[in-house]
């Protein structure tokens, strides 16, 4: 027993997991995108983003003081609504973000890779990205002690990269001017702070990771505290980078020519401020750094997966082959899709979509069922709801006028979640309606 207890994650070492697992493609290709929607303001669209984020995370830091455990966000769900077709629907809105951040990560990495090579290679950023997610599911199915030696390594290196190449490029360039006069082409017909509302739903994409750090409660010492400690200091640690990042670049290219590289933004900003050597450092940083989230979300993902498949909200994956993994092949599968099928503007659209709808459920969970088992301030979720509805109406909006694509592809996703969980529920519930959930053991794990 004492040495499982020792094994334990400490806070430091939880912080250091969640903040890896953060910084990765949010920073290095969304930063782009959302200039394209408001401009020179979009270093203030990461603080305003950070404090939607933080409205949102009480409801996650409450969740797992309350109920710490290695299902994460499932688990908080499965307490809210109760095993059945709301708790599959929402979980799986979860894992598809996260699926769908791994194709993004990999289309960055492609993105970065390529300004090695000659422009005539252009067209391969998708390649190398499939690649990136074959060498991902290699390193998982190696086994645990392998993932854990690459995360811990790569994480350092990454947190550490950015951070130095941040400050060094606000030393080098100064602090930009933001004048909010800047209006993108795609923005410049919208009410005015419509776009910079909108552009808060990629910002908040940039933060998500600090939930799979609720996924480390049978692993962490002293759970019902350290877990939400861990979700705050990550988040903390992340916009501090975030900002002091979007500033640096902002001193070193104009809005025009971030948007033309907005899939390779910070490497094209390092060149003019640190000459030829600073883009090639800052592609390595990227390359470190969109693989090891590659491997990390790719393993928390494919857990995720098979604890549903286990609480019997999907079917059976153990059925599926003869795979020594299938949830973690299906994961990697569906991220591979993805990649072939978007582009990362559109990758990050239909990610923010499904994340924001599973983060209001949250909210609402928590607000409206868990009142007398679980102590918060009402007001607090309450408002984190407001912000996301806020958010998702005025990115739809947009998206609506920009890339319909977008909505009617994440329309059908939830269409097609819903029906299919659905079924699945009339499947297996037996004649007195129970659809048990398989969290006892985890329950027993955390409580051990």
């Amino acid at each position: 027993m004492n040495k499982i207890k020792n094994q334990k994650l400490s806070l430091i070492g939880s912080i250091s997991l969640g903040t890896g697992v953060m910084i990765g493609a949010g920073i290095f290709v969304l930063m782009g995108q959302i200039a394209e929607l408001v401009g020179d303001l979009f270093p203030i669209a990461f603080i305003a983003g950070a404090i939607v984020v933080g409205f949102s995370s009480y409801s996650y830091v409450k969740f797992s003081n309350a109920f710490p455990s290695s299902g994460g966000v499932v688990k908080f769900l499965n307490k809210a609504y109760g095993p059945g077709t709301t708790t599959g629907v929402f979980s799986l809105l979860m894992y598809v973000s996260m699926v769908v951040s791994e194709s993004l990560v990999a289309g960055t990495f492609g993105a970065y890779t390529l300004r090695l090579f000659p422009e005539s290679y252009a067209g391969y950023a998708s390649v190398l990205g499939i690649l990136l997610l074959v060498t991902a599911y290699i390193v998982n199915i190696s086994g645990n002690k392998v993932i854990g030696t690459t995360a811990t390594f790569t994480a350092i290196i990454k947190v550490v990269g950015i951070a130095l190449l941040a400050i060094a490029g606000l030393i080098v360039s100064g602090f930009a001017d933001i004048t909010g006069e800047y209006i993108p082409q795609n923005t410049e017909a919208l009410p005015k702070g419509l776009g910079f509302v909108a552009a808060l739903a990629l910002a908040i994409l940039a933060y998500k990771g600090f939930t799979t750090i609720t996924n480390q409660g049978g692993d962490i010492k002293n759970p019902h505290k350290n877990l939400g400690r861990s979700i705050v200091f990550s988040i903390l640690i992340c916009t501090f980078i975030y900002v002091a990042l979007a500033l640096a670049v902002a001193g070193g290219l104009s809005i025009p020519e971030i948007i033309e590289a907005k899939d390779y933004a910070l490497a094209a900003a390092a060149k003019p401020v640190f000459g030829e050597w600073g883009s090639w450092i800052t592609i390595g940083i990227a390359i470190i750094a969109t693989l090891s989230g590659v491997i990390a979300s790719v393993f928390s993902s494919s857990r995720l997966l098979a604890m549903l498949s286990n609480m019997k909200q999907i079917p059976s994956l153990k059925k599926i082959g003869k795979f020594k993994n299938p949830a973690l092949l299906f994961t990697v599968s569906l991220a591979i899709l993805l990649t072939v099928l978007f582009d990362l503007t559109r990758i990050a659209s239909i990610g923010a979509i499904f994340y924001l709808i599973m983060d209001i459920a949250i909210h609402w969970g928590l607000f409206r069922h868990l009142k007398k088992e679980v102590k918060f301030k009402p007001i607090i979720p309450l408002i984190a709801i407001v912000m996301d509805v806020a958010v998702l109406s005025a990115f739809i909006y947009i998206k609506y006028l920009s890339d319909p694509f977008v909505l009617i592809a994440a329309g059908i996703g939830i269409i097609l979640i819903f029906i299919a969980e659905r079924l699945f529920m009339f499947s297996h519930t037996d004649e007195d309606g129970n659809m048990p959930m398989g969290m006892e053991k985890d329950e027993e794990n955390i409580k051990s």
